[in-house]
């Protein structure tokens, strides 16, 4: 990791002040599975605190393991009293149904691409680019994932370079060339920003 954070360091001397005034990494990975996909489809557009809550009332539900199966169990309704919006219980059980039918296979994610990882989960509804992105950060445990379409870096990097508005995703990709290989380490820092106040 010393590596990554050097080479942005030197990278880039904003991005060096975020570094300096955010101290060390310490990202928190989770695991490559249903149940963290599951968790990302609940806080979709939600407050941590919000998603929290929801998300241990449908584990709850489930018999304290969620599972294709124990999912699939559970009516509508009920799902729909934990909290859960009509739309995102759509997608919930359609990524159950696709997981229990192995057309979205966890097993073999770890040795995809990046690339392959976004195909195979888009493919399911309710699925986007965002949600994958952040399944190869935090659980696939990607280092140059770079998440343009992420309202929290757009606004980081606006705080941080001093724009007058939320850059587009294409600007973000030409400031960010000089990041890769480690693009998933710039973004943990430009998110931890936001909480410290760093680069003001």
């Amino acid at each position: 990791m010393r590596k990554a954070i050097e080479h942005l360091k030197q990278a880039d001397p904003i991005l060096a002040g975020i570094i300096e005034q955010v101290g060390p990494y310490g990202i928190k990975f989770l695991d490559p599975d249903f149940e963290t996909l599951v968790k990302s489809i609940v806080s979709q557009q939600l407050s941590g605190k919000v998603a929290k809550v929801i998300y241990g009332r449908l584990i709850a539900a489930a018999g304290d393991r969620l599972t294709p199966e124990s999912l699939l169990k559970l009516r509508p309704a009920r799902m729909r009293a934990l909290g859960l919006s009509r739309q995102k219980i759509e997608y919930i059980r359609d990524l159950a149904r696709h997981a229990r039918s192995g057309t979205v296979d966890f097993t073999k994610l770890p040795d995809c691409s990046d690339d392959e990882v976004i195909d195979h989960l888009t493919a399911v509804k309710g699925i986007g680019v965002w949600t994958a992105h952040m399944f190869l950060i935090f659980a696939l445990q990607r280092p140059n994932v770079l998440p343009t379409g992420d309202l929290g870096i757009r606004a980081a990097i606006r705080k941080a370079y001093g724009l007058e508005e939320l850059p587009k995703p294409a600007d973000i990709e030409s400031m960010a060339q000089g990041w890769h290989p480690y693009c998933s380490v710039a973004s943990w820092y430009l998110w931890r920003s936001l909480e410290t106040n760093a680069g003001l």
